[in-house]
Order: C-alpha cells, then structure tokens, then sequence
C-alpha cells in the first residue's frame, strides 16, 4: 500500500468520524441525508483499500459537492461566522473545510501522478 493510499484513507475515516460526531448535533431534518452521506464516505474509505483508482474522481467529486453545499447553505455559513453553537462550527469547519479540501487536494496528486505510482489495477 502507498503512503498516498494511507493518507486518503486516513482522510477518509476522519470524515467519517467527524460526521458520526456531527449528525446528532445537526438538524433533526437531515438525518437521513447525512446518513446517506456519511454511507458513500464508508464506502469510499473501503474502496480506496481495495482499489485506489476507482475512488479517485468519485472522491473528488463527493468533496466539491460537500464544500459547496456547506457554503450554499446560510444557516451553515451563519454558524460558522458566529460559533453559536461551537460544537456545530468546528464540526462543520474542521469536517466540512479542511478534510474535505485535504481529500480534494490528495486524490488531485495522486490522480495527476497515477501512472507513475503504479496503482494497482486487479
């Protein structure tokens, strides 16, 4: 496994358990969509330790509907201006921000060099 594969799961599982932190401090109303959301993340972590090269689009994908989506949303925006409540504004800053952009910028380098990293292909 390559030390690029570690770090997407790593990212990966850090997402995942920043949404397990966040959905039952969320909106009662999005239950089902988080959950879904946080679903496709799982999945992707085991993918991405089968096979790295399958993930890497739709991960990227998943990232930028994810950082687009929290900044679309004023109520999001609104807690992350004013930390009223706290907990919300880290989970939606650190979960919804920097992981998102950190896996967004990981599968670009590891899909801009995927030839020269020898992906496996089986």
């Amino acid at each position: 496994m390559h030390l690029q594969q570690k770090i997407i799961i790593v990212i990966l599982v850090s997402i995942v358990i920043m949404g397990i932190i966040g959905i039952p401090i969320g909106n009662p109303k999005f239950v089902t969509n988080a959950i879904a959301l946080e679903s496709a993340f799982v999945v992707l972590a085991v993918f991405s330790l089968w096979r790295l090269k399958y993930v890497l689009v739709p991960n990227m994908i998943i990232a930028i509907i994810v950082i687009i989506g929290n900044t679309a949303s004023p109520k999001h925006i609104e807690i992350m201006i004013t930390f009223q409540p706290l907990e919300n504004a880290v989970v939606l800053i650190v979960g919804g921000y920097l992981l998102q952009g950190l896996l967004l910028i990981t599968n670009m380098i590891v899909f801009k060099n995927r030839k020269s990293l020898e992906l496996k292909t089986k």
